[in-house]
């Protein structure tokens, strides 16, 4: 090990191959490219091997991290994508889309000055290897089960589930409104981050694996034409899984907000998905969702808002504006995403908040005013606070909000009072079992927790799946003792 590790010493760190931020502003393709073999092996001889990784303990699936860069500076591709997958259903997509800068990399114990080991990449570089390999390969129970599961949501949470139940031999039954698989992987993250073809390639194994889809299909209260009941649904399977995640987005009032270009940021991104699929998506067509020759006001500071200010960029706007708050240091969303905004032609209008959007029937402006930060509230986040007689227009055609999502009101919808939810609006869940206050219904990632990231909502399926085993184990063996 000591020939082929701790290399940060004379090695330094080198990040992917950027194109040029005047190649990428044209197209939707990912903007990195993927390391050559021997580059992989290169950076991943500079960890360190430290005795308490935290770059493990920092990763919300724990994964394995300086035993797979061992095994790829060594050249042991396969192993290091089996040690990768044992806890990571996607790894492809995490080293994609993940905040490695605040989370593994950004834990790396190698001080500033020699820079962190380029995690994310070398993950990306080990599974795409690992599918070019063939080394990827559907999931084969070892005994087949008779009790089905039910899944509400094809988004990184709900096929995590699946993978790992299809796994241990259930029937899998995984239902989405959607027509495709991914939830936001698919139609909220843009492709310049996830290119859909990574997606569709897990589709078609989930379903080699045995895993049955039902798409264009969302659960309401009543049976119909594309919707299942709640009800139906659960008489139907042995155990179901809710992990729908959180689609509600948050709002912004004031003078002017109902005005005509003021958008959410979840239908922008959705239509410019579907366009960049293929589809025909009239919003698109009309302008409507479409930031070609306008300028663009994005509102919010989170990877969301980075994501549309990105895709406006692409779609030819005339400027794009992003207005925050708070400063670029209290910013929620990732460092790297901010930078390669910039890069491309994003303006970032800082310490500033909305005031009133103006215009007749069609917003023409945003009205803004100046913030100072202040004090630390009950979190420990610096507050904010408008500073007087600051007021300034930002010109606006497009407005977008990015604010933020809440989840949507299930059990009304669902027409089911009995399923509880917190005063978050997020399902109540037995925090050891992940079980509702419905017998046998289960739920995990953001429907949970709130909106959080891609990686969370893996941890919780596979967590949440762990859990359904146990009790299905549990009542099959009390319906067999009571056979006898």
């Amino acid at each position: 090990m000591a020939e082929r590790m701790l290399k940060f010493v004379s090695v330094a760190q080198e990040q992917p191959e950027k194109r040029p931020a005047e190649s990428r502003r044209k197209d939707f393709n990912e903007i990195y490219d993927e390391l050559p073999r021997q580059q992989a092996q290169t950076q991943s001889s500079r960890c360190s091997q430290c005795g308490v990784p935290f770059c493990s303990v920092h990763c919300p699936l724990g994964n394995n991290i300086p035993d797979w860069l061992m095994m790829t500076a060594a050249g042991r591709l396969e192993e290091a994508y089996e040690v990768s997958s044992a806890t990571n259903n996607f790894p492809e997509i995490c080293g994609r889309i993940c905040p490695q800068d605040r989370l593994c990399e950004g834990n790396c114990v190698i001080e500033p000055g020699f820079e962190s080991v380029t995690i994310g990449a070398v993950e990306r570089f080990i599974t795409d290897t690992a599918f070019e390999q063939g080394w990827v390969q559907p999931v084969r129970p070892v005994t087949e089960r008779t009790q089905t599961v039910g899944i509400i949501g094809a988004g990184p949470g709900g096929l995590a589930a699946a993978v790992q139940l299809r796994e241990l031999g259930f029937q899998v039954h995984v239902y989405d409104r959607y027509d495709r698989i991914g939830g936001l992987m698919m139609y909220g993250i843009p492709g310049f981050k996830l290119e859909k073809d990574i997606v569709l390639r897990r589709h078609r194994l989930l379903e080699e694996s045995g895993v049955t889809f039902h798409l264009g299909k969302g659960v309401a209260d009543v049976d119909g034409d594309d919707t299942i009941a709640f009800s139906t649904l659960h008489n139907r399977h042995d155990a179901v899984l809710i992990a729908t995640g959180v689609y509600k987005s948050r709002d912004i009032g004031g003078p002017g907000a109902g005005l005509g270009g003021i958008v959410r940021a979840l239908d922008y991104l959705t239509a410019s998905n579907r366009v960049s699929l293929g589809d025909s998506v009239a919003e698109y067509d009309s302008g409507a969702l479409n930031a070609a020759g306008k300028s663009v006001v994005v509102i919010g500071g989170g990877d969301t808002a980075m994501d549309c200010v990105r895709t406006a960029i692409r779609q030819g706007a005339r400027s794009v504006k992003c207005l925050y708050r708070r400063d670029r240091a209290n910013m929620p969303g990732s460092v790297r995403e901010v930078k390669n905004a910039e890069e491309e032609g994003v303006e970032f209008v800082w310490l500033a908040g909305p005031e009133a959007f103006l215009g007749d029937g069609h917003v023409t402006g945003v009205r803004a005013v100046r913030m100072k930060l202040g004090l630390p509230d009950a979190s420990g986040r610096q507050s904010v606070e408008p500073v007087e007689g600051s007021a300034f227009t930002l010109e606006a055609d497009l407005v977008v909000k990015a604010l933020g999502f809440d989840p949507e009101p299930l059990p009304t919808l669902w027409g089911q009072p009995d399923l509880q939810v917190s005063r978050w609006g997020t399902l109540m869940v037995d925090r050891q079992t992940f079980m509702t206050s419905l017998p046998g219904v289960f739920a995990a990632g953001d429907i949970v927790r709130g909106a959080s990231l891609v990686v969370w909502a893996i941890r919780d399926g596979r967590d949440a799946a762990a859990q359904m085993h146990r009790w299905l184990e549990t009542v099959a063996a009390v319906r067999a003792e009571a056979a006898e």
